[in-house]
C-alpha cells in the first residue's frame, strides 16, 4: 500500500454504493486514495474500510468530510430532495473553508423546460419538472463558489450493461408487459464505462466549469430502445409509444465550449457497441 502521501488526492464520493458512483469508486480507486458513502448496508461496503454509512436525511455530511478530508467531492447523491439541498449546503461550506472542489453529478433535466432545441454549457437552466428544478438548485449554490473549485457535470440518460434502466427493459420483456418509448423525443445518451473515464480526466487534468458528457450525436428515444431491444432479446416485445406533444422535442446535453479529448468522446453507436457485446 502506497503511503498518502504519493496519492495526487484524496477523493470522497459521496453515493459510492449506488449504480454511477460505485462505477466512478471502481475507475478512481486504483489511482488516488478513494473513499465513498453507502446508504443500504451491504457487507463488501461494511468490511471496506474507505467506506462510512451515510444517510442523506439523518446524518449530517460535515463529520464524513472530516473524517475523510478529501481534496476532491464528487457527488453521486441521491435521495430526499430538501434534505439533498441541505446536505450540499454544508460540502458548499467545506469547499470554502478547506479549498477543495467538488464535482455535482447533475442531469439534462435542467433544460427540460426548453424543448425546441438540444441544450449548450453557459445555456440558461429551466425546468418544469421536480427533478429538474431540484437538480438546477444546487447547480446554483455551487456555483456560487470560486469557479475553480466546482466542476457541474450535465448527464443525459446512461446506459451500460449493468445499469437500471436496462435491467428494467429485461424485467418488463420477462413479464411480458409493454416498453414505453416516447418517438417524439429526442435525446442523447452516455455510457458508464466512458462517464467514470471523463470523471477521471476532470480530476487529474484539474478541470472546472460546466461540462455536457453526453453523445455528440443525437437519437429519437423510440428508434434508439427498439434497437436496444434487438441487442437484447429476441423474444416480440410490445412496444406502447407514449406521445407527450405533437412536435419533436429535446432533452439533450452537447458540448461547445467545454470539449473532452477526441478518445474521451462518445456516440450513440459506440453505447449500442457496448450493450451487444
Amino acid at each position: 500500500m502506497k503511503k498518502n502521501l504519493e496519492y495526487k488526492h484524496r477523493i470522497l464520493i459521496l453515493g459510492a454504493s449506488g449504480y454511477i458512483g460505485n462505477a466512478i469508486y471502481k475507475e478512481l480507486g486504483p489511482y488516488f486514495r478513494t473513499f465513498g458513502t453507502y446508504r443500504t448496508p451491504k457487507k463488501e461496503f461494511e468490511k471496506n474500510k474507505q467506506f462510512f454509512h451515510y444517510t442523506v436525511e439523518e446524518d449530517d455530511v460535515y463529520e464524513i468530510l472530516e473524517a475523510c478530508k478529501p481534496t476532491v467531492i464528487i457527488s453521486a447523491l441521491r435521495g430526499d430532495f430538501n434534505a439533498q439541498v441541505i446536505a450540499h449546503q454544508h460540502i458548499a461550506e467545506y469547499v470554502m473553508a478547506s479549498g477543495c472542489k467538488i464535482i455535482f453529478l447533475s442531469s439534462a433535466n435542467v433544460f427540460d423546460a426548453y424543448s425546441k432545441y438540444p441544450s449548450y454549457e453557459l445555456d440558461k437552466t429551466l425546468s418544469h419538472s421536480i427533478y429538474g428544478h431540484f437538480k438546477i438548485k444546487i447547480e446554483n449554490l455551487l456555483l456560487r463558489l470560486p469557479k475553480k473549485q466546482v466542476a457541474i457535470v450535465r448527464l443525459p440518460m446512461i446506459f451500460g450493461a449493468g445499469c437500471p434502466r436496462i435491467h428494467e427493459i429485461k424485467e418488463t420483456i420477462k413479464v411480458a408487459a409493454s416498453v414505453e418509448v416516447f418517438p417524439n423525443l429526442i435525446m442523447n445518451v452516455t455510457l458508464d464505462k466512458k462517464l467514470t473515464q471523463q470523471i477521471h480526466y476532470i480530476v487529474n487534468r484539474n478541470k472546472h466549469g460546466v461540462f455536457h458528457l453526453g453523445s455528440t450525436d443525437l437519437v429519437h428515444h423510440d428508434e434508439f430502445v427498439e434497437r436496444i431491444l434487438t441487442l437484447i432479446t429476441q423474444k416480440k416485445v410490445i412496444i406502447k409509444q407514449v406521445f407527450t406533444t405533437n412536435e419533436d422535442r429535446y432533452l439533450a446535453v452537447l458540448p461547445k465550449f467545454n470539449k473532452l479529448p477526441k478518445h474521451l468522446e462518445i456516440t450513440s453507436e459506440m453505447v449500442l457497441d457496448e450493450l451487444s457485446k
